[in-house]
C-alpha cells in the first residue's frame, strides 16, 4: 500500500479526532444524544465540531483524487508528496479552527484544495 493510500485512511480519521475533542470531558455530555449535545456547544468545542464537519466535506474529493491519480499512473512521488501535504495541511487547518484564526484557516483550507487539484492535474 502506498503512502498516499495511508494518507486516505488518516484523512478519514482526522474528523473523528476533531469530534473527540468537541465531546471529551464536555459538561453535560450525553452519548445518547451526541448531535444535540454538539449543536449546543460554543467556543472551541463548537469550532472542533465545525472542523469535524469540514473534514468530512473535504474527504471525498481527496480520496477520489488519490485513487484517480494512482489509476491514471501519475508519478508516485508526486502523489505521495501531495497526499502527505494534504494531511499536514488538514491538521494545521484543525489547529487554526480551534484557535479561532479564521483568515489563516481559510488560507490553509485553500492550500488543501490546491493539493487535491494537484492530484487531479498529476493524473491528467
Amino acid at each position: 500500500m502506498t503512502t498516499a493510500y495511508w494518507c486516505v485512511l488518516i484523512a478519514a480519521i482526522i474528523p473523528m479526532m476533531m469530534s473527540t475533542l468537541a465531546k471529551a470531558g464536555g459538561p453535560g455530555f450525553d452519548n445518547h444524544a451526541v448531535r444535540s449535545y454538539l449543536d449546543k456547544q460554543t467556543g472551541w468545542r463548537q469550532r472542533a465540531n465545525w472542523a469535524q464537519q469540514n473534514g468530512y466535506e473535504a474527504f471525498p474529493a481527496f480520496a477520489a483524487a488519490v485513487i484517480i491519480a494512482h489509476q491514471a499512473g501519475a508519478d508516485q512521488g508526486t502523489i505521495n508528496s501531495l497526499a502527505v501535504a494534504f494531511i499536514i495541511i488538514r491538521l494545521v487547518y484543525g489547529g487554526m479552527y480551534l484557535a479561532n484564526l479564521a483568515t489563516l484557516r481559510s488560507l490553509v483550507w485553500t492550500a488543501g484544495l490546491a493539493c487535491v487539484i494537484g492530484l487531479f492535474i498529476a493524473a491528467a
